[in-house]
């Protein structure tokens, strides 16, 4: 348990510190990513990139168990 608090504590200090890196490179305005306005409210839907940071996020984790 604590070597997986470790691990997800430096992996959120590494997503923090390449945020702006990953906005830059349009992750999070993806093509299948919905975005709803109407006058008075906006209704941001990742869908797309939901599903690419899980891809990603699966191949680490199983390259971690490897």
């Amino acid at each position: 348990m604590q070597r997986f608090l470790i691990l997800s504590g430096l992996l959120l200090l590494a997503l923090g510190l390449v945020w702006p890196l990953l906005g830059r490179l349009g992750l999070g305005r993806l093509p299948g990513d919905l975005v709803i306005e109407r006058e008075n409210f906006r209704i941001y839907i990742p869908i797309a990139t939901s599903i690419l940071a899980s891809i990603v996020l699966t191949l680490l984790l199983w390259l971690f168990r490897r």
